[in-house]
């Protein structure tokens, strides 16, 4: 029996869409290496391309530009976090707990890895439409998968403990959202390590301020914002 007449065009078609897969794997991995060792303001185009052994053009033929590339280094965070997230959900049952672990679980994740914070940041600091522009349409799904993956997590234990009538929100998504933006802020507190207050009036004092009071600090504010004002 004759084989059947192969389709060499649809074969590689597919070879070379592998093979742009795997680059573009390779420059997000160095792009993350980069961030991890510098951080993300010094991680510059060229040094991601050297890291890879290419040249920086063949990067601008897989990413629309640099937001593009950043957002999907961002990418590779959030799949952590999310990982983190879903351990720190599965270490208790009621809902309170829950919160006090997934806070506990994002504040010792943003801290172990400062790059994130930035990278976060950079991309949160972005006008809607500004990103959208400079984004591509499947760059910008998969960036919005990994985040509402990591918001999920939270959304779900702050609608059981509403259920429950433990908390009291109106939207659990938007307190979600809320928490996630504003623990970003104040994991940067806790990155430059520094707390301003008045030492004598118009005098400013510097003192320093520790991860664990940035721990409390944030978790605290979880549960008081979950809870709700006092009936």
């Amino acid at each position: 029996m004759s084989a059947e007449p192969s389709t060499p065009a649809a074969g590689r078609g597919g070879t070379a869409a592998a093979r742009r897969r795997v680059r573009e794997a390779e420059i997000i991995s160095a792009t993350r290496r980069l961030f991890d060792e510098r951080g993300v303001r010094d991680a510059q185009i060229e040094d991601i391309a050297k890291a890879v052994g290419i040249n920086r053009a063949i990067i601008y033929r897989h990413f629309t530009g640099k937001e593009e590339l950043f957002s999907l280094t961002l990418v590779e965070y959030l799949d952590e976090l999310r990982q983190s997230l879903d351990e720190a959900a599965g270490s208790a049952t009621e809902p309170r707990d829950q919160l006090v672990a997934l806070v506990e679980a994002f504040v010792a994740y943003g801290l172990a890895h400062p790059a994130f914070i930035d990278c976060a940041q950079a991309i949160m600091r972005r006008p809607g439409g500004d990103l959208l522009e400079e984004v591509s349409e499947s760059a910008m799904f998969r960036l919005g998968q990994a985040i509402n993956g990591c918001l999920s997590v939270l959304t779900r234990t702050i609608e059981a403990g509403a259920a429950s009538g433990e908390f009291r929100v109106q939207d659990p998504r938007l307190l979600a959202n809320m928490l996630y933006a504003s623990g970003l802020g104040t994991l940067q507190l806790g990155r430059v390590a520094m707390l301003v207050s008045e030492d004598a009036p118009g005098v400013p004092r510097i003192s320093r301020v520790t991860p664990q009071q940035v721990r409390d600090h944030m978790v605290a504010t979880a549960l008081a914002v979950a809870a709700g004002p006092p009936a």
